[in-house]
């Protein structure tokens, strides 16, 4: 028996500005989903102008679950679309 450990695979971006690193960083945490990670922030600075913008992706990182199978091709056939195989482990 092969017990699975998925989640679901959604993301979500933001932009946001701010006169410093530290004031993008806050405004990105405030714009961060619930049960959703930050996995990048890429910073520029705006020609002309003293204030950096970032674009900010957030990844879902809740909702983990796992499915029973007793192969793994029978185990992959229960990952639904949309869904991500973290890990597999024997009973």
């Amino acid at each position: 028996m092969l017990i699975g450990l998925m989640r679901p695979v959604e993301v979500s971006s933001v932009s946001v500005e701010g006169a410093d690193l530290a004031e993008v960083r806050d405004r990105l945490e405030g714009q961060r989903p619930e049960g959703f990670d930050l996995v990048s922030s890429p910073v520029e600075m705006i020609k002309g102008a003293a204030v950096l913008k970032a674009v900010g992706t957030f990844a879902r990182r809740d909702g983990v679950t796992e499915v029973e199978a007793d192969d793994m091709d029978a185990l992959l056939a229960k990952v639904p679309e949309g869904w991500q195989l973290l890990n597999v482990r024997t009973a």
